[in-house]
């Protein structure tokens, strides 16, 4: 078994309702995740609540495509 190249150290913290800072290696300021569209629909939150924000699955379709 190869040794282990890399670890990722993160930390995520809710802030209130779907909003939560995420704290990424080597970025000096936490990466917001939320919801937005059609996913805050699925998910029940009413239009206006909350101040919309990319979601998790936007960033690993982004990683994915980058």
């Amino acid at each position: 078994m190869a040794e282990i190249a890399y670890r990722s150290q993160v930390r995520i913290e809710r802030i209130k309702g779907s909003l939560r800072h995420a704290f990424l290696p080597e970025e000096p300021q936490p990466v917001k995740f939320g919801t937005h569209g059609a996913i805050a629909q699925h998910y029940g939150a009413k239009p206006g609540a909350y101040e919309p924000h990319a979601t998790t699955i936007d960033y690993v379709v982004a990683a994915a495509a980058g």
